[in-house]
């Protein structure tokens, strides 16, 4: 079964709070209307794509934890609870344990003292892709790599560029074979074995896209992008993502997808 095959996703509603988020260097406080807005959109896109929505309440104490796909890594039966490297999100981990022992026949917990953020995981068909970031450190990289092991899987180890937040802002999984990855990530070599489309200089932020099902949700405004994406047969779903880029943040980032 591909691996961007999924029938449901944990999300969770963005708190007030969001506008406060974590960022590198955005010059703009997003707008609090407009991430709701967005996340809206995500929200029916992903239903509309054949995916039961589960939408957590707002955690106001914690202003990025709209972005769910940090403090966990989920697969069909089992899931692994995380450990962000940011401090100010270390607490998202055991808020948001309880819905996926609900959603999961096994919850496993990522051993101390190392981190990893989901935003630093590619799964492709094969193996995930676990990228080294100022969030996602050796020792907790190592320690995933064992866990996944112990699961059957295999997680390989590599490099997200410097300056970059996470190894998926980067980079994401069009089909079985293909990335959509920013220039600066594929002459690194990670993807070798793979058919890999680079987003067009300018655009670096349209390479975290996210193919869910039959479709390959984009943010919108990145023309080019969409036209390469459009050429080579893919079902593009543009969505806004203004705000919530602004808080460094994109499509991945909002959902724990279930593999169906």
């Amino acid at each position: 079964m591909p691996v961007f095959e999924f029938d449901s996703a944990i999300l969770r509603t963005p708190g007030k709070s969001v506008t406060g988020g974590l960022r590198a260097g955005a010059p703009d406080d997003p707008v609090f209307d407009g991430v709701a807005a967005e996340h809206t959109a995500y929200a029916a896109a992903l239903r509309a794509a054949g995916v039961e929505t589960i939408i957590l309440p707002a955690l106001e104490k914690y202003p990025d934890s709209i972005f769910v796909e940090d403090p966990a890594l989920v697969f069909a039966k089992e899931a692994i609870l995380l450990r962000p490297g940011a401090t100010s999100r270390r607490g998202e981990v055991s808020e948001i344990a309880p819905a996926l022992t609900d959603c999961f026949e096994t919850v496993f917990e990522l051993p101390v003292p190392g981190f990893v953020e989901g935003g630093d995981i590619l799964q492709t068909q094969d193996k995930l892709l676990i990228g080294l970031s100022a969030r996602t450190n050796k020792t907790g990289a190592d320690a995933l790599v064992k866990l996944l092991a112990d699961l059957g899987r295999t997680g390989e180890i590599v490099a997200t560029p410097e300056g970059v937040l996470h190894f998926k802002s980067d980079c994401s999984l069009l089909d079985e074979e293909t990335i959509l990855s920013t220039e600066r990530l594929a002459a690194s070599g990670v993807f070798k074995g793979l058919n890999v489309i680079k987003t067009p200089q300018g655009e670096e932020a349209a390479a975290n896209a996210l193919r869910i099902n039959d479709i390959v949700m984009l943010g919108a405004g990145f023309s080019r992008t969409a036209e390469l994406l459009d050429q080579r047969g893919y079902n593009i779903v543009p969505l806004n993502t203004a705000e919530i880029g602004k808080i460094d943040a994109g499509l991945s980032c909002m959902s724990l997808r279930r593999q169906g």
